[in-house]
């Protein structure tokens, strides 16, 4: 495969895309450029934004009055913004060059945005200007809003964090840049179809994205295949060369994003894989033609689709691909940067530089980065590994073991030979300093080793990055002492100096003020609008939770967003639903350690007392469940199916009224979540203690307003802390309670010592919930009756379906649950990603916020 043009400058390769960070040339000083007036700051008032829009309605899009698709409407006003983004953009670009700051890279193989016009306007403080413009216009901003397609960049809450990190970084005026990928595809558009999944196409980019700027001249080459040189330069230092690889191109796309009122706008920059050879038609014929559009389908399919179903070998090989070409081009990219203004010395690159991994899905970049100074900027070893070990920080967002990133050393060797060569090194090097530490200790070096041994060996990804990492942190501090004592507790004992806990957060700009513009102006008017940037100054709303008409515009607000949501899920399902009900949600990636199982269990026993005529004191509740599962897992879809045929039975039978309904609410996604948070009463937050990382869903309810029922797991720890036992909904066993009574746990004893769990069990084995599709659950059943089931949901069924009772009482009394939502709110600042990214900062990353003011624009 050719390769594009280079430059030569020394030992560095430029391909034409880093041509710009070449010092000017002589003819270049000799003829300078000629000046470029710099362009007026753009006015943001509501004249001017009307003008723009119309600009671009009627001579860009080419549209006039007779068009009716409100797409070409949105995207003019976006268009109109956009503008008044790029001037902060090149200002921000520009200070950050100027000042030669220290800059962290954070990689991610998520970004779920969501949609960007709302946060946008927010973060620029334009609000009331584009509503005033809009309504002069004629136009409804809701539905503007409506015509944007969620980015499908995500799959959930790693991703979301992910863009909250990077929203709270702009804020905070941190040289941050988020590294992802491009997806052509999102994970997948969810269609029910006869109460089951089915998954189809997520064309999220079929209309484009205005929002985004293609930047070809920054491509770079990703090498993948052939084979390791092994060689000596005229130095007679032995050097290793990567040859006859297949390359392909990763392209980027930014995109902006803009601090809230600050000037500072960052950049989140997104690789996508094309081909690195164009058709050459004066080499065309018959023959080579297909063979040329396979290799650029080949090329392209890398970035085509979120998270491949991996369990064929090509599922393996498309996702290893991916995580390389993030952390290739990423790491390539960055460098170039340094080349531009350092030159070939690297000795204050470890000043300058962090890269942050989101997870271990990027891990590789560390063996990429030795690659790329050893090999093509020949630094020794000691020198690279001096580099590596100093700029790597891991973020770890898991505790099942399963879910951590282990390759096949054979698909390494037949993609990645030279990045292979490499880790086998670091492994074998880092073995010599575990011997050195526990000496003869066989066992643990087996258990620490990079490479796991057996009939197939494999690469673990996470020990890769904990080794190379000068920081590796959870995200809550139940996770992170999880990990200390369990998952990597070998590491934890060689250096428990590196570890670390950041709890997650979420921004209060997406999830109050834009998506809860009613409780936002509530809370402004109440105690002033600093909280948007200082999320601790809700505990001034805490008085509030006493003063009787203080509690009665909130419960309005909180009705008012109970009615969207019914309006919402009215699109999906024909299912009359009371106001007046309690609203309990639960809406995540749907996995059995989740639990939606258990949610469905105790569904189906209030259905079976409604059935009885056991109804005293009863408090009418709607049940809504959200969230997709991976089309490879079998038991998730079956969970997915298994609601809706209750839901189903439930529903239309006249016994039941609307004393329950159970509504599955399909294709679960930022957006819907921004109706779905603020109308909710009760969240469920009901994972296996020590399953859950941390979970984002769970402060975002909070903030806005939720009471959480939930299981010491997680971030629930920290968010019953805050808000006080007495107003949070705590139930089922601790994780040292379900080790210790996993050794003897007997689900069927369990069933048949509880009379309400062996009725629902009655219901489910006879088939009340398919009597048309007969043995259809069975597998389902069978998996929460088995003794070796890791989620344990019997075991917390009793305790379960007892604070669900105490959950109802509280509800009957509306003003002290009132008084308990205020507080939730009131004392959930601790939870904006602000903080979280200022301990980043201080512990881990150490920036010098960005001062504009020295600045110039460019």
């Amino acid at each position: 495969m050719k390769n594009p043009t280079v430059v030569a400058l020394g030992n560095l390769e430029l391909s034409p895309a880093n041509q710009d960070w070449l010092p000017p040339s002589s003819f270049e000083k000799s003829n300078p450029k000629p000046t470029i007036c710099e362009l007026p700051s753009i006015r943001t008032d509501e004249q001017h934004l009307i003008a723009d829009f119309k600009s671009y309605y009627g001579y860009r899009l080419g549209r006039d009055q007779s068009c009716k698709s409100l797409h070409y409407a949105y995207e003019a006003l976006s268009l109109a913004i956009s503008d008044r983004i790029v001037d902060h953009w090149k200002k921000t670009y520009n200070a950050y060059k100027e000042q030669d700051c220290k800059r962290v890279s954070y990689l991610s193989m998520e970004f779920l945005m969501g949609r960007t016009l709302s946060n946008n306007m927010i973060n620029l403080g334009i609000t009331d200007a584009v509503l005033k413009a809009v309504y002069k216009l004629g136009l409804d901003l809701e539905e503007l809003m409506e015509a944007e397609h969620d980015a499908g960049l995500g799959n959930g809450g790693l991703g979301r964090l992910a863009t909250c990190f990077i929203d709270s970084c702009a804020t905070l005026s941190l040289p941050v840049t988020g590294y992802g990928l491009r997806y052509e595809y999102g994970m997948f558009s969810q269609l029910i179809i006869n109460g089951e999944q089915v998954e189809a196409p997520d064309r999220w980019l079929q209309d484009g994205n205005i929002w985004e700027t293609e930047r070809f001249e920054y491509r770079q080459i990703i090498k993948f295949g052939g084979r390791t040189n092994y060689y000596t330069d005229n130095q007679g230092i032995s050097r290793v060369c990567w040859i006859d690889t297949h390359d392909v191109l990763a392209v980027p796309f930014d995109t902006p994003i803009p601090g809230f009122r600050n000037g500072v706008v960052n950049t989140l920059r997104l690789w996508k894989a094309v081909a690195n050879e164009e058709f050459d038609f004066q080499e065309f014929d018959g023959r080579n033609y297909a063979e040329i559009v396979v290799q650029k389908n080949m090329a392209e399919n890398i970035t085509m689709v979120l998270y491949p179903n991996d369990v064929s070998e090509n599922g393996k090989e498309l996702r290893l691909k991916q995580q390389y070409l993030l952390a290739s081009a990423t790491l390539q990219d960055v460098i170039a940067t340094w080349i531009g203004r350092h030159g070939n010395d690297f000795s204050e690159f470890t000043a300058k530089n962090c890269f942050q991994l989101n997870d271990s899905h990027p891990s590789i970049a560390v063996a990429e980065l030795m690659r790329l100074l050893i090999d093509i900027h020949k630094l020794s070893w000691d020198d690279a590994w001096k580099i590596t070990k100093n700029t790597m920080a891991y973020t770890n967002h898991t505790l099942l073991p399963e879910a951590l990133e282990c390759w096949s050393v054979n698909l390494f060797k037949q993609l990645l030979p030279r990045l292979l060569d490499i880790i086998f090194e670091i492994n074998a090097r880092f073995l010599v300093d575990v011997s050195r530490r526990w000496p003869g200790d066989t066992e643990r070096l087996a258990r620490m080793s990079l490479i796991k041994e057996g009939t197939d060996q494999q690469v673990r990804m996470a020990y890769l990055a904990i080794v190379a990492s000068y920081s590796v942190n959870g995200v809550a501090k139940l996770h992170t002492s999880l990990l200390q004592k369990g998952l990597f507790r070998d590491f934890y004992e060689m250096w428990p100096d590196k570890f670390n806990n950041k709890t997650n957060g979420v921004t209060p700009r997406r999830w109050i003020a834009s998506c809860n513009p009613g409780l936002a102006d509530l809370i402004t008017a109440t105690i002033g609008d600093g909280w948007l940037t200082h999320l601790d100054r809700l505990e001034n709303l805490a008085p509030y939770a006493d003063d009787s008409d203080f509690r009665q515009r909130w419960w309005q607000i909180k009705r008012n967003a109970k009615q969207c949501l019914i309006d919402f899920q009215k699109q999906q399902h024909d299912i009359e639903l009371s106001l007046d009900a309690l609203f309990d949600v639960q809406v995540k990636r749907i996995h059995e350690y989740k639990r939606q199982l258990l949610n469905v269990l105790h569904v189906i026993h209030l259905y079976d007392r409604i059935k009885r005529g056991d109804t005293e004191n009863w408090t009418n509740r709607n049940v809504f469940i959200g969230g997709k599962a991976a089309p490879g897992y079998y038991i998730a879809k079956k969970t997915i199916k298994l609601i809706n045929n209750v839901a189903d039975v439930i529903n239309n039978d006249p016994d039941v009224g609307d004393r329950l309904k159970l509504v599955f609410l399909k294709n679960y996604q930022v957006s819907a979540m921004e109706i779905i948070c603020p109308g909710t009463d009760l969240s469920e937050q009901i994972s296996t203690a020590g399953k859950e990382a941390s979970g984002t869903g769970n402060m975002k309810f909070m903030m806005n307003g939720a009471l959480t029922i939930g299981t010491l797991d997680g971030a629930n720890i920290e968010i019953r802390d805050e808000v006080g036992p007495e107003n949070f909904f705590l139930f089922g066993m601790t994780v040292d309670q379900l080790e210790a009574y996993r050794q003897h746990y007997d689900p069927l004893t369990v069933i048949n010592e509880d009379p309400d769990l062996a009725r629902v069990f009655e219901l489910l084995d006879g088939g009340h919930f398919n009597r048309f599709e007969p043995g259809i659950f069975d597998g389902l059943i069978a998996s929460l009756k088995s003794k070796q089931d890791p989620w344990m949901s019997i075991a917390d069924f009793r305790s379960y379906v007892d604070t669900q009772k105490r959950v109802e009482a509280a509800y009957r009394d509306t003003e002290h649950w009132v008084r308990m939502s205020i507080l939730n709110t009131a004392h959930s600042g601790k939870f904006s990603t602000d903080r979280t990214i200022t301990e980043y900062n201080q512990d881990i990353w150490k920036l010098i916020p960005i001062n504009m003011s020295d600045s110039h624009s460019g």
